[in-house]
């Protein structure tokens, strides 16, 4: 029987757990060293103005984009749901007194909604009449051509038009600075932020095109996510049995 040394022992023990300890802290410290923009596309590691460009140009070169959220804006507040390209937009938009939705295929925009859209602006008029009741019951649930020359054209059309829609809701007002990541939609993101937030943050991609993900706006403008980027979309004129060419100046409604 071979009979060990009591204090060959304890150095060897003594080396075992130093080498444990040595290989642990190797382990530990890699860990902490990860590369947090491992599998990303990089833009994480730029400067919040770097981010900025890069994602404003990935916008102006998408075909399109669907919007969803809130705007905020002297009108009023807006649910949006658009799917927009440089050829024109569809979808819905809703305002807090009634939904209607939007169809605009280069200059020719469409509006549909329903009789109460168009009864708002006879509900409180001393001119009310039936002449407006019985416009509100031609024009319910029909696409109504609006004329070019309306007042309303510009700015219904301007929930249609994706390249001035995203210039004014990207802007951040203020420093920008880089704000945290998050995860949007199972999308890993990056933040910016005009100054501290007040004016305005940006969420961009982390994967792929560094497209804007989702922005709140400054002062409380609401806030939209942006998704389907470069995803093609039908744009086809309504059935004729469903269209109304008003001809002339559609009724004033407060939408």
């Amino acid at each position: 029987m071979t009979s060990y040394d009591p204090a060959v022992r304890a150095r060897r023990r003594t080396a075992l757990a130093v080498v444990l300890c040595a290989g642990l802290t190797a382990a530990l410290t890699a860990c902490a060293e990860e590369d947090p923009d491992k599998g990303t596309n990089g833009v994480g590691k730029l400067t919040a103005a770097q981010i900025d460009k890069k994602a404003r140009a990935a916008a102006d070169a998408s075909d399109a984009v669907r919007l969803t959220g809130k705007l905020v804006s002297k009108g009023g507040t807006y649910s949006l749901n658009m799917q927009l390209s440089a050829e024109g937009g569809t979808g819905s938009v809703t305002s807090k007194q009634s939904t209607f939705a939007l169809l605009r295929i280069g200059d020719e925009l469409f509006l549909k909604a329903d009789a109460g859209f168009w009864n708002h602006a006879t509900d409180n008029a001393a001119e009310a009449d039936e002449e407006g009741v019985r416009a509100a019951d031609k024009l319910k649930g029909k696409y109504v051509k609006v004329p070019e020359d309306d007042p309303t054209y510009k700015q219904l059309r301007g929930f249609t038009e994706k390249k001035a829609l995203l210039d004014g809701m990207l802007a951040l007002h203020g420093k920008l600075n880089k704000g945290d990541r998050d995860t949007i939609g199972g999308i890993r993101t990056v933040q910016i932020m005009g100054g501290k937030g007040e004016g305005g943050a940006l969420d961009v991609s982390l994967k792929g095109t560094p497209y804007p993900v989702r922005v709140a706006r400054g002062g409380g403008g609401g806030t939209v996510t942006l998704a389907d980027w470069g995803v093609e979309f039908a744009l086809e004129p309504p059935p004729e049995d469903d269209t109304v060419d008003y001809g002339g100046q559609l009724p004033k409604s407060s939408g």
